[in-house]
């Protein structure tokens, strides 16, 4: 057994704690220069963690999940994150300063493990904790691998073992014990809803990423070449496995053909015949309308050939015309599957668009160039990551702009995580000085 394994939580506690006392002496430069090591470290591996991630989870696309754990690599902000807030005036000086809050429990989910933990890692660090690692049942062996790395890197570039750990297995039991652990002073929730109704019990200090539905406007002014390109490209990636990735169209109607015809130029399976609908959704969709777990995470091809529909390999993304409250629209189907509902003008693909999101305030997408139509689905959509006329994947940093964030906090309303929200703000008063204008 690793060191940065544990069977017991007991002892997986016992051990952050120790290292988080040593850990919280450092200086932020030396803490910087940790997340250096950790990243060197991990860029040689993003490939292999990749492969070893679709094999172990048999969810995604290998070239993709190597994109996303590159992007958490390269773009997770460090301590540069910790910013320092001062008020002065003629009695005084308050500054406000971010501390670490101890040991985290970090719960990670399947669908972007190895992404989710590296910028988690990064993140807490930076905030000057300690991290027990609690991964989803399904990413087991290739979270252990990964936590083992950043364990050994963290030793020896500091001395300090075991600042970040996982335990030998994954179990709902552990994880709440972690949970509840009363060392354990933050619980940070990526997985899904059964976890974090967990979390939301445990006591603690929590950060929960909610349920989510992303939905994507494209109105009568957009750039549709463009908008269908990105729209492939964003529920296309990693087989729509992404909390952010578009997971329903609403179109204007008036352009609707023409963005269709698009959108076959891009890889897509358009269905609007009933009879192969019916059987997509006999395939991915169970009685309890659930998704089937079997297709998750899958190709299209391979959903395709599941439903009995005869399939090239050349297909990203099936995109299916349905009605608005069709189970396709109103269920985060986790396959490149789409649901396409067609409105009659921008009011009413607004209005469907807010019926799709169903309040979670997570993510949703628009393509236009009307600056009122932008602005409106902004202020009426309220999510936590919109993105104007652009993939979903520019909501977390892919193509150079803004940092990554593979924590949307919709449910305690932190929006994307970075190490500021991993820290406590503190306030520090002086009387009668520091006040030079």
């Amino acid at each position: 057994m690793k060191s940065s394994i544990y069977s017991s939580v007991t002892d997986a506690v016992a051990s952050a704690k120790g290292a988080y006392g040593r850990y919280i002496k450092l200086t932020l430069n030396e803490r910087q220069e940790i997340l250096e090591g950790v990243k060197k470290a991990l860029r040689p591996l993003a490939n292999e963690l990749a492969a070893m991630t679709v094999a172990e989870t048999g969810m995604g696309i290998v070239q993709d999940k190597a994109q996303k754990i590159k992007l958490a690599i390269e773009k997770t902000p460090g301590v540069e994150d910790l910013i320092t807030e001062v008020n002065t005036g003629d009695h005084g000086m308050t500054l406000y300063e971010l501390s670490s809050f101890g040991i985290v429990c970090a719960v990670q989910p399947c669908t972007n493990p190895c992404a989710t933990l590296i910028s988690n890692t990064i993140g807490m660090l930076a905030a000057g904790n300690a991290i027990i690692h609690c991964p989803h049942p399904r990413a087991v062996k290739v979270s252990q691998f990964l936590t083992t790395i950043i364990s050994e890197s963290i030793r020896s570039i500091s001395g300090i073992d075991n600042l970040v750990v996982t335990l030998h297995e994954s179990l709902m039991g552990f994880t709440t014990e972690v949970m509840s652990h009363p060392d354990v002073d933050l619980v940070v929730c990526t997985g899904g809803s059964g976890s974090l109704r967990q979390a939301m019990t445990s006591g603690k200090k929590v950060i929960g990423a909610g349920p989510a539905n992303p939905v994507t406007i494209v109105d009568a002014t957009a750039n549709l070449e463009k908008a269908a390109r990105d729209i492939v490209r964003g529920a296309s990636f990693d087989n729509n496995l992404m909390c952010t990735s578009e997971k329903c169209m609403v179109v204007e109607e008036s352009v609707s053909d023409r963005f269709i015809y698009e959108l076959l130029k891009n890889g897509v399976y358009y269905i609007r015949n009933e009879a192969e609908i019916q059987k997509l959704l006999n395939a991915a969709v169970t009685e309890d309308f659930v998704i089937n777990k079997k297709l998750e995470g899958r190709s299209a091809k391979e959903i395709l050939e599941y439903a009995g529909i005869p399939a090239s390999k050349a297909i990203k993304l099936i995109v299916a015309e349905t009605g608005r409250m069709h189970p396709f629209v109103i269920t985060e189907l986790m396959m490149p599957l789409v649901p396409l509902v067609k409105a009659a003008d921008f009011d009413e693909a607004l209005e469907i668009a807010l019926e799709v999101e169903q309040g979670y305030k997570h993510t949703a997408t628009i393509h236009s160039e009307s600056i009122e139509h932008l602005n409106r689905a902004a202020r009426e959509l309220q999510t936590s990551v919109f993105v104007k006329n652009g993939p979903s994947l520019m909501g977390i940093g892919f193509d150079k702009e803004g940092h990554t964030s593979f924590t949307i906090a919709t449910t305690t309303g932190e929006g994307t995580t970075t190490a500021r929200h991993f820290a406590r703000r503190r306030r520090c008063t002086l009387t009668s000085g520091f006040s030079i204008r």
